[in-house]
């Protein structure tokens, strides 16, 4: 008597090849910029190594210098007075590279294949950064190398996000984008994570090695994205995505019915919602114009809203573990381990936010309202987010949840969807364009925050703060509009329903 099918192999054959190979997409970027995100965290955990308290340290018998020598274990040249401001030129030098280049990188994204354009970023992305970390092997003491290292990583590190964006946008429809990007998007607080822990491992002996391994990690998964990423669901004989719009299906579009009827459609229709033939040469349409993807509606004020949203949540990713090394005075390996919380919050708001987003309609408003509650839990975090190991973990996840949800829906659905506009008549080729144009303009506050917290911390950590909360006000009125526009949008429709309903009960 043969036994039945096993009830793992029987879930297995529930997916389609279809869904096996989105999932794996998925997985892949997933994994991808994980490790981008994973090679930036490094520095901010090991700031508090180059500059510490060398008095609470017991200095080395042999040491040949003056015993009254106050920074014998800094490590120069952060061992001024000016250290602050030093770590935040290495900062800005990565961020202000970062910014430009973005605007370049989603030109770069169209016209290249981007397999081969994410394998050659990732590979310098793990040099550069392990370069950084050799810094400590070599003993170099020169200002201008880690500043050149983190301009040369700022730049190869713009090939990761318009590829990502524009391979899943490719892969994926706008049905749950919001909750799928969101939980996608996860992989920027993962990355932080790692890298937090990576680091801590190392920070308080050998500190090069906190970017080395990194590095090395970082490379080798662009050895696995050269060898395995698929752009295009067409290449492995998969169907191609519907990307819809909310008014419905656009004019020329085929229908649901007429996507089902088999692999192959022989009438022209357009890149939306269009399966072609595997064997069919894929038709590939003009690239935008930069001042065209501009021209869609919503970019500019989502571009200028991440500005502000991203301001905000660098200057956490960068200056998080020192403000608690100074503050809490935990070691440097604490302060990093802990910091890691605000990332663990950012997971839950990029899901919640996703999840939100996606059953009201609203991507404006569900940002506005997170932004307007993240201002009064920073304040509440500086004030009593120290006042015990319990606040500070509550608070530090609350706050990374409200920071970092707009800033995940901003950069992946919202990205996803002005890329793939209704008004751009099927020419998703402007996913990529619209995508940096958005990243870029983010990236333009990521590269401010950390610099105003380097120049302003001298005079007080809550100035630090308040300057958050003015960039969270901001970015959250940015957004009026585009929250006006969704309100009036829910309020037709649901005059619509109302009077579906009474046609219903009272039929003539």
């Amino acid at each position: 008597m043969r036994s039945s099918l096993a009830p793992g192999v029987w879930f297995l054959r529930n997916f389609s090849r279809d869904s096996w190979f989105r999932g794996f997409i998925l997985l892949l970027t997933f994994f991808i910029y994980t490790c981008y995100h994973m090679s930036r965290k490094p520095i901010s955990v090991v700031k508090s190594r180059l500059h510490q308290n060398c008095s609470e340290l017991v200095k080395p018998i042999n040491d040949s210098d003056s015993l009254n020598d106050t920074t014998w274990c800094d490590w120069a040249p952060f061992d001024k007075n000016n250290y602050k401001e030093l770590l935040g030129a290495v900062d800005n030098a990565f961020l202000v590279a970062y910014a430009i280049g973005m605007f370049i990188s989603g030109i770069f994204g169209e016209r290249l294949p981007l397999r081969y354009y994410l394998s050659a970023g990732m590979l310098l992305s793990g040099l550069f950064t392990s370069l950084f970390g050799l810094g400590y092997f070599w003993n170099i003491h020169m200002l201008w190398y880690f500043v050149l290292i983190q301009i040369c990583n700022g730049l190869v590190q713009t090939t990761g996000w318009p590829s990502v964006v524009t391979c899943v946008g490719n892969w994926f429809g706008k049905g749950k984008r919001g909750l799928i990007m969101g939980i996608w998007n996860s992989h920027t607080s993962v990355g932080n994570i790692l890298g937090s822990l990576i680091a801590g491992v190392w920070v308080n002996e050998q500190w090069g090695l906190s970017f080395v391994v990194p590095g090395i990690i970082t490379a080798a998964m662009g050895v696995l994205t050269f060898l395995f990423l698929i752009e295009y669901p067409e290449d492995v004989d998969c169907t191609a995505p519907q990307h819809h719009t909310n008014d419905g299906l656009d004019e020329n579009q085929d229908s649901p019915e007429d996507l089902g009827n088999g692999p192959c459609i022989n009438k022209e229709s357009s890149l939306e919602s269009a399966t072609r033939c595997p064997k069919e040469p894929r038709a590939q349409p003009a690239a935008i114009s930069f001042l065209g993807a501009l021209r869609i509606p919503g970019v500019v004020e989502f571009s200028l809203c991440l500005l502000f949203a991203k301001l905000v949540s660098y200057t956490f990713l960068y200056w998080l573990p020192l403000y608690i090394f100074n503050v809490a005075h935990f070691s440097a390996k604490q302060a990093g381990d802990l910091s890691t919380l605000f990332d663990v919050g950012g997971i839950m708001g990029g899901i919640m936010a996703g999840l939100i987003s996606d059953y009201t309609n609203g991507r404006a408003t569900t940002c506005c309202v997170m932004l307007i509650l993240a201002a009064p839990m920073m304040f509440l975090y500086n004030y009593i987010g120290q006042n015990g190991i319990t606040n500070s973990i509550v608070m530090l996840i609350i706050c990374g949840a409200l920071v970092n949800g707009p800033y995940a829906l901003i950069t992946t659905a919202v990205s996803a969807d002005l890329g793939t506009h209704k008004s751009l008549k099927g020419n998703a080729k402007a996913l990529s364009t619209v995508t940096a144009i958005i990243d870029g303009t983010g990236s333009i506050g990521a590269a401010l925050g950390p610099l105003l917290a380097g120049l302003i911390s001298p005079t007080g950590w809550n100035n630090v703060f308040y300057m958050l909360i003015s960039a969270d006000i901001l970015a959250c009125l940015l957004l009026c509009r585009l929250v006006y526009k969704e309100l009036l949008a829910w309020k037709s429709s649901l005059s619509r329903d109302r009077g579906s309903s009474l046609a219903l009960t009272h039929p003539r």
